[in-house]
C-alpha cells in the first residue's frame, strides 16, 4: 500500500522559506508510471496545484507560484520536497504532497498545517 507523509515545521516567518518533505513508502519515486505532486489548501478556498517532480527528476510548477517554487528528491530516502520563498500569510495553508498519474492526483499524504505569522 502506498503511503505519502509529510513532515517538516508548521510555523515559518515572512519572507523565509517553507520546506516540506514528503516521505514515500509502498511506491518508488523513480518509477516512470509515476509522478509526485504538491497541492495546497489554504483555509476556506479551493486546492491549490503546485508543482510536480516526474520519475527522472525534472520538475514543473504552476506558472503562478513558479517563481517561489521548488521541487526536489532525495532518491536515496525515497523522498520528495518542497521548498517556496519568500512567504506571507497568504501562504498559509494545508499542504498535501500526492502521487499523481493521468494528470491527476490519486494518493495523498494527511495532508500538513503550515502558518506564516511572525
Amino acid at each position: 500500500q502506498v503511503q505519502l507523509q509529510e513532515s517538516g515545521p508548521g510555523l515559518v516567518k515572512p519572507s523565509q522559506t517553507l520546506s516540506l518533505t514528503c516521505t514515500v513508502s509502498g511506491s518508488s519515486i523513480t518509477n516512470n508510471e509515476n509522478a509526485w505532486s504538491w497541492i495546497r489548501q489554504p483555509p476556506g478556498k479551493d486546492l491549490e496545484w503546485m508543482g510536480i517532480i516526474y520519475a527522472d527528476g525534472s520538475p514543473y510548477y504552476s506558472p503562478s507560484l513558479k517563481s517561489r517554487t521548488s521541487i526536489s528528491r532525495d532518491t536515496t530516502k525515497n523522498q520528495f520536497s518542497l521548498q517556496l520563498s519568500s512567504v506571507t500569510p497568504e501562504d498559509t495553508a494545508v499542504y498535501y504532497c500526492a502521487r499523481q498519474n493521468y494528470n491527476a492526483p490519486h494518493y495523498w499524504g494527511q495532508g500538513t498545517q503550515v502558518t506564516v505569522s511572525s
